[in-house]
């Protein structure tokens, strides 16, 4: 059984509990992160923490004792459940209040969860024959930059994808792609490499962040610039960028073929620089053991 931290205690996942009146449970009134590791080293942990802090201002959300524990607090629970390549859970929420109500209670008490969570397996083939994606229209709150446990239009829209067929939903708000539901997208128009831009309309992931620096190493054209759905039917390649799925190709949209080639010659590139910056970490382990 996996060793969980929650709020201040490591204990079995089966023993870990809160309350039935915490808000995060009422209200899905709370805000999470996922951190890779690779070789028993965080991937851009800072970033993660970064985020985390930013998602707690917009949301007002008092982060519990701050993030200047959480690196040790992660790396416990790495270590307690000895992983090497895992994904560890960050939760916080704004904690038990009685009784039930909308407003912030006058003093909360934040619940904060650490927890590791399983490397879901990739489809069969996804590298090499792309992934397959629908579109569905872009109806969530317009703070989608602010990491919440709020997801419920996230999970309808991943199982919309799953009835259809398919592995990935890509939200459209008025005919402009934004991004997958669990995932960020870019696409390869007219030789450019194509991002939506960082703004509140999607939530800007980690990964994302590390695609758009590798492509600036690799000297290709790059804009974050919305694109249209008519533009991503017509692309020459798209991909997806995610925590846990790195870096992996777009084949088909709305069941519709995409591009001539899958993966395409950027992606590729681009999944080879990602590879080459994560078993870096596993390196530097080896060298430090």
């Amino acid at each position: 059984m996996p060793i969980v931290y929650l709020n201040e205690e490591y204990l079995p996942l089966e023993e870990a509990r809160v309350s039935v009146e915490d808000r995060g449970f009422l209200f899905a009134d709370g805000i999470y992160e996922v951190v890779r590791f690779y070789g028993g080293r965080p991937f851009r942990l800072e970033a993660h923490l970064q985020r985390l802090q930013r998602s707690g201002r917009q949301a007002l959300l008092p982060l519990h004792g701050g993030v200047s524990d959480l690196p040790r607090i992660i790396e416990r629970v790495r270590s307690e459940n000895d992983l090497q390549d895992a994904e560890i859970y960050i939760e916080c929420t704004r904690g038990a209040a009685h009784p039930r109500g909308h407003p912030f209670p006058a003093q909360p008490a934040p619940t904060l969860l650490v927890m590791p969570v399983p490397i879901h397996a990739l489809p069969s083939g996804a590298l090499t024959r792309g992934l397959s994606a629908v579109t569905t229209p872009d109806i969530r709150w317009r703070h989608c930059d602010i990491k919440s446990i709020m997801l419920l239009p996230n999970v309808m829209a991943k199982q919309q994808a799953r009835d259809r067929g398919a592995f990935e939903a890509i939200f459209v708000r008025d005919g402009v792609v934004t991004e997958g539901a669990s995932s960020n997208v870019f696409a390869v128009i007219n030789g450019v490499l194509r991002t939506h831009p960082a703004d509140p309309d999607i939530l800007a992931g980690i990964s994302r962040q590390v695609v758009l620096e590798l492509a600036a190493e690799l000297g290709l054209e790059t804009r974050e610039n919305p694109f249209t759905l008519g533009e991503l039917y017509s692309a020459e390649e798209a991909f997806l960028t995610s925590t846990t799925l790195e870096v992996l190709p777009i084949s088909q949209v709305d069941h519709l073929p995409l591009g001539d080639d899958c993966p395409g010659p950027r992606t590729m590139r681009l999944w080879q620089a990602f590879q080459e910056t994560t078993a870096g970490l596993s390196s530097q382990n080896m060298e430090i053991a």
